[in-house]
């Protein structure tokens, strides 16, 4: 924080362009999800929110996993794991309960999505800490003694702050992770507040999967809180969050125009079954000898709207690239 306050940030000509088409965005994006039935696209984003969100933190469930943990259903994977699945879903299923500028609300969201995994869920932290990136320190959080009092002023400017909940939501989330106000769990939190702030804007929100994307561009995000530490100013975390928030919308407005599955993409996901496949397997499944035919019609549609994904998005064209369905494609499947 500043020295009045206030976090330090520019509204550059690039915010203002994202703001405008996002805000714009989110009308369009709206009809749309009204129009997919709210309780299945709830269901499908909650899980993706819930596996981007933890595998940032080093979670491996799969969303696969996540989506059976959702049901109810037994996992046979490390106790932790599941558990911070468990406490996630209750914590996104508590949004509503909570007034984002409230300091003691904030503490009772760490104690839901924490409990069973640190000593002290719901209380600052007592000791110093360094954000370590592998064996490197790249961030020295400021000292426990001083956190409920930087706290206190980062909740004082957000219920002041008369900037749009677009660039809002980014500042706090930002300011959250350079405080480091817990021992654990900073990251979620950050995510899990942001999504709070969106929803009271627009409740579309609080089921848009911003934490997959951000997940799918966790590099990206590091160096955002990077060069923003750096620059002392919030500026390119800000611009970096909206990208992220324009993407998720306008996933799910392709995804609106494309709800209905195509012949080829049904056989794609019914040959991809619950095996990993590669391309040419798939192609053989398939019974088609036209590369292009294979990529344009059958996988890319399905990869476009997340019904199945790349083992290694990283490396796209990897030789040793596989092909898995996602739970949105499961469900296309048993819909």
């Amino acid at each position: 924080m500043a020295s009045n306050d206030t976090p330090p940030f520019s509204i550059t000509a690039s915010i203002l362009t994202l703001v405008a088409e996002i805000s714009e965005c989110v009308g369009k994006v709206t009809v749309v999800a009204e129009g997919l039935g709210s309780r299945r696209l709830r269901r499908i984003n909650r899980v993706r929110t819930i596996y981007g969100t933890l595998a940032s933190e080093g979670n491996r469930l799969t969303e696969e996993q996540t989506t059976a943990i959702l049901d109810g259903k037994r996992v046979l994977t490390p106790h932790r794991e599941v558990q911070e699945v468990r406490n996630a879903l209750l914590a996104y299923d508590s949004l509503h309960q909570w007034t984002p500028s409230k300091g003691l609300h904030l503490l009772d969201s760490h104690r839901i999505l924490m409990t069973g995994l640190v000593d002290h869920p719901g209380a600052y932290r007592s000791g110093d800490v360094r954000v370590m990136a592998g064996e490197a320190a790249v961030h020295m959080a400021p000292p426990a003694n001083q956190v409920p009092a930087l706290m206190d002023d980062l909740f004082g400017w957000l219920g002041r702050s008369t900037d749009h909940p677009l660039i809002t939501s980014s500042v706090f989330h930002y300011e959250l992770e350079f405080i480091h106000p817990f021992a654990d769990g900073n990251g979620r939190m950050g995510r899990l507040w942001q999504t709070l702030l969106l929803s009271r804007w627009r409740p579309l929100f609080a089921d848009l999967p911003i934490a997959d994307l951000v997940y799918a561009n966790q590099g990206a995000y590091y160096q955002a809180i990077q060069d923003s530490t750096s620059q002392a100013s919030v500026t390119p975390f800000i611009t970096f969050m909206l990208r992220m928030m324009q993407a998720a919308l306008e996933e799910l407005e392709s995804a609106g125009l494309t709800e209905q599955v195509t012949e080829q993409v049904r056989r794609l996901l019914e040959a991809l079954g619950p095996d990993i496949c590669p391309a040419k397997n798939l192609m053989d499944r398939l019974g088609l000898t036209h590369r292009p035919n294979f990529l344009y019609d059958y996988l890319r549609p399905a990869l476009d709207n997340r019904w199945d994904e790349m083992t290694d998005p990283g490396h796209p064209r990897s030789p040793r690239q596989r092909y898995r369905l996602t739970a949105a494609g499961q469900q296309v499947l048993t819909s």
